[in-house]
């Protein structure tokens, strides 16, 4: 007779593949409900997981279902974190991490730490340095402190004419230094 280990099992990161979309969006609703992230929910859910500037993109399956996501993107016009990196020489180019997020049922069982890890190993490979930024306002600052990241100053963005949002910026800790869990 065997017996299951005690605890909830790991999910699994992989590939977003373009099947995945529905349950991508499926849990981005999840979230949005539970923590308005993103602020703003967005007219094309799809669409916005699938930005121009997307590099790569990975779905975390737990129990057959989609309870997480991560995006890999190209930095772009008005990427705050990247332009704060970007502006002292000598640096490798920023990779922004984006679209991050994880089912409200799914938390606290290393799914982000875990999405956060293959996006992060994909920039380095490439050669870049993941850099990102979080409305200021959003508790998710206190998890990247928590693994490492540090911290590049915090910038103000216009979102549409009469909106200004204070953003914090952060880039990933040396490839040197393992990350705190």
């Amino acid at each position: 007779m065997t017996t299951e280990p005690a605890g909830p099992r790991p999910a699994f990161v992989r590939p977003r593949r373009p099947a995945d979309l529905d349950g991508c969006v499926a849990a981005l609703a999840l979230v949005h409900a539970h923590s308005g992230y993103p602020v703003d929910w967005p007219e094309q859910p799809a669409a916005w997981l699938t930005p121009d500037a997307l590099l790569a993109g990975w779905a975390a399956e737990l129990d057959g279902q989609v309870v997480g996501h991560v995006a890999l993107c190209a930095p772009g016009e008005g990427d705050a974190a990247a332009a704060l990196w970007s502006a002292r020489p000598g640096r490798p180019a920023p990779a922004v991490i984006s679209r991050l997020y994880v089912s409200p049922a799914a938390r606290g069982h290393g799914v982000g730490a875990a999405l956060l890890d293959r996006a992060v190993g994909t920039a380095r490979a490439r050669g870049l340095h993941p850099v990102l930024d979080v409305v200021a306002a959003d508790p998710a600052s206190a998890f990247y402190e928590r693994l490492g990241w540090r911290s590049l100053g915090t910038a103000v963005q216009q979102w549409g004419p009469a909106r200004s949002v204070l953003l914090n910026c952060f880039a990933a800790p040396p490839p040197d230094r393992p990350a705190v869990r």
